[in-house]
């Protein structure tokens, strides 16, 4: 039996101006608990955090919020932030439309809506009309919309429903008249809504056994529901029970052609078996048997099926291929890898539209089917251009562009013509001042070159004094690409500079980029942040004393190993829903799939190498370490609040000098998607607070000096040449 040693309870805080006072914490109770990994005894003294339905991890949460929000509601503009973000949120927000035959669909958010709502219109002329409205589904808006996908005769939508952010889903079923069916299917998870004749294909778990925010996720399947039809009739496709911990997707060509399934092991590479749906009882076909590569279906052009790949091709490339052609089918390529990296490729009006990185901002071409150049798309500036939405005999598509300071602009364009024409454009009720994009490229630790935006007010000196925010991520070939934030405009206004490191680990410039900051060269991905921060000190951005960094999930590692590793070089760290154990990550919910980014403790030399960076497990008593605010939710069942329980009770007991360590634990919430306007302005307004507050910047409100202009004039003065050159290719060193 295990030893369990109570210590009470502590709830009080000294804070009397900037944090000058020591904290008094609540003292986290520790129980015996050590683990043998190889001969190395590793203790695990907050284990009992881990426990999600226990009364005692929810008095705790309790705890812990009572002393955030006690430190929160002394900082004098607190308030003033919040009312300043509800401010400037309230504007009406688009998506990109996507096709239902003659009609488009769209979410919308009239500017407060918890939920953004779909509507329905007969383009191009028609009224819009509300088709879906999630903020009636709960009293809180903690109901959001995931995936959503029309059937081929266009009668039908159906659409997959969340509860508090959670990665579980139920799909439901609504005429396009407006009807709603009575099918419900559970326990949905990683799925797509494929539809073929009279239902759809779709994949699911059976009920989990335990807390199903908690436990490891296995034997996942593929089924279809035929309308009408209760959910424990649906017939199962495709399961292999010798293999629990694989995911797989199902896929329909629109023409109805093909069933196509990819199977994952993890987040890297997926294996394709394919069915002629023509014929009854056709057998599988395997197009791919390993996960050496990934391959995303873009389509089919009649025989031919057509997948964007980095098979053999590190920066990506469109290849076909014929399943029917013979029992080992070639791929051919069509669109040949180059420099740049191929983000996406979408099938409209018979033709292949294309989006590229370039240095971490889009570029964008049209090909023909054979894959010749047609034209190539112009993009609005330095900024990202995604969401590429279109059907393989429709000319026209849907597409977004955002900066770092201009909310997202809808666009449409006839691929016969390639020219992007305005369709939904933001209407800001505060514009704000004019502000500076450039990039840079800075030296990491063994000398690979690491390109970094900075954004900054115009006229600002760079004499070392000003607040500086700069945020990574590094992980699961996930590109950093321009993006706006309503609430990070306040930083900015603010005198703040704003700074995006493009990270080892991410995709910004291929496979080579994403592996050189995996597993056991996981290192060089906080060594790259590490000296994003010397580089922005060293160049008179900033100083230590005024430098925060930030990430969430693989970011928020990140963010924690950073600190524990470099504590004296940043003044305030905002690490949300991180992976902080990365010895037991593995064995949480869909953990285990991420073993090709991270390796497993479940491996001797892998293990060596996570311990000596798990940000829980590098936290040294009687260290001083940045003023710090952990982010996390109670339904967040992607990376289980548990990590960032036990790393700020470890933090709180360790930590010395006045700097606090704080936890900000939102309920009814999960890992960030369809999270409610409402807490989304109350998190953003506390984060800000703990930040402007730790950074000692004076609050102005920009609220207070409403503008009026344009909000498609060009206020990014971007600098197209970066500041420092690379020495080398952008390729990782070997």
């Amino acid at each position: 039996m295990k030893k369990t040693v109570m210590m009470g309870v502590i709830l009080s805080l000294a804070i009397v101006g900037n944090g000058q006072q020591p904290f008094k914490y609540p003292v986290t109770k520790k129980v015996n608990q050590v683990d043998d990994y190889y001969g190395n005894k590793v203790p695990d003294p907050y284990r009992w955090l881990e426990d999600d339905n226990s009364a005692e991890t929810a008095k705790w949460v309790v705890e812990q919020n009572k002393l955030t929000q006690s430190y929160l509601s002394k900082i004098p503009y607190r308030n003033q932030i919040k009312d300043c973000l509800t401010n400037i949120w309230n504007f009406p927000k688009y998506s990109v439309p996507f096709w239902a035959g003659k009609r488009m669909l769209f979410y919308m958010n009239n500017g407060l809506q918890n939920q953004s709502a779909l509507y329905i219109k007969d383009y191009p002329e028609a009224e819009q009309r509300l088709f879906l409205d999630p903020n009636e589904l709960s009293s809180d808006g903690t109901v959001s919309i995931g995936t959503v996908s029309v059937s081929k005769n266009n009668d039908y939508v159906a659409f997959a429903t969340s509860a508090s952010g959670s990665d579980w889903q139920t799909i439901r079923i609504k005429k396009i008249t407006g009807e709603m069916l009575e099918d419900q299917i559970p326990w949905v998870k990683f799925s797509s809504i494929a539809w073929f004749g009279n239902g759809f294909f779709y994949s699911r778990y059976e009920k989990p056994k335990g807390s199903e925010l908690s436990v490891k996720n296995e034997f996942h399947k593929v089924c279809y529901h035929k309308l009408g039809a209760k959910y424990t009739e649906d017939q199962l496709i495709y399961e292999n029970e010798k293999y629990p911990l694989r995911n797989y997707t199902a896929m329909v060509t629109e023409d109805e052609r093909y069933l196509i399934i990819s199977e994952t092991e993890s987040t890297s590479g997926n294996a394709l078996r394919v069915k002629d749906l023509r014929k009854q009882d056709s057998e599988w076909i395997v197009l791919v048997g390993d996960f050496n590569a990934d391959y995303d279906l873009i389509g089919n052009a009649d025989d031919d099926l057509y997948f964007h790949t980095n098979a053999n091709a590190p920066r990506y490339k469109v290849v076909r291929v014929n399943p029917l052609n013979s029992n080992t089918p070639d791929f051919i390529d069509v669109i040949p890898q180059n420099d740049m990296v191929l983000q996406s490729t979408t099938m409209a009006g018979n033709r292949l539209v294309t989006v590229y990185m370039r240095n971490a901002s889009s570029a964008a071409f049209i090909y023909n089917t054979s894959g010749q150049l047609e034209k190539e798309i112009e993009v609005p500036g330095i900024g990202t251009m995604s969401g590429i939405s279109g059907e393989k005999d429709n000319s026209v598509v849907f597409m977004s562009f955002t900066t770092f300071t201009q909310p997202a602009t809808i666009y449409k364009m006839d691929v016969n013509i390639g020219i992007p024409e305005v369709l939904f454009k933001p209407d800001m009720k505060h514009v704000f001042s004019e502000f500076i994009t450039e990039q840079v490229f800075y030296p990491s630790k063994d000398g690979t070159q690491i390109p970094m935006f900075i954004v900054y007010k115009k006229g600002i000196k760079l004499d070392g004094t000003n607040p500086t925010l700069l945020y990574g991520y590094g992980g699961f070939n996930i590109s950093l690409t321009p993006n706006f934030s309503i609430s990070r405009m306040l930083f900015l206004e603010n005198g703040g500079i704003y700074a995006v490191a493009n990270l080892r680990g991410g995709g910004e410039f291929g496979k080579e980029w994403h592996q050189a900051g995996t597993i056991l060269k996981k290192q060089n991905v906080f060594d790259d942040f590490i000296s994003a921060a010397e580089y922005l000190i060293n160049n008179k951005y900033t100083s230590s004393s005024k430098l925060a960094i930030q990430g969430g999930s693989n970011g928020g590692l990140l963010v924690g190993a950073c600190i524990t590793q470099r504590p004296e070089l940043f003044k305030v760290a905002l690490p949300a829903v991180g992976v902080m154990d990365m010895l037991r990550y593995h064995k949480f919910t869909i953990g285990w799939a991420w073993k090709d980014d991270y390796g497993t403790s479940e491996d001797k030399d892998q293990f060596y190498y996570l311990k000596g960076y798990s940000p829980l497990h590098n936290i040294r008593k009687g260290v001083k370490y940045p003023a710090t605010l952990v982010t996390t939710a109670d339904h967040d069942d992607r990376v289980v609040p548990a990590h960032s329980f036990k790393f700020a009770a470890a933090l709180q007991a360790a930590q010395a000098g006045n700097n606090p360590a704080l936890i900000r634990i939102e309920t009814k919430a999960g890992h960030g998607a369809g999270k409610p306007t409402s807490k989304s302005i109350e998190e953003a307004a506390d984060i800000w607070a703990f930040t402007f507050y730790n950074l000692g910047i004076k609050f102005t409100n920009p609220c207070q000096l409403p503008k009026k202009i344009d909000p498609l004039r060009p206020v990014d003065k971007a600098k197209l040449t970066p500041s420092v050159k690379p020495k080398t290719k952008l390729k990782p060193k070997r």
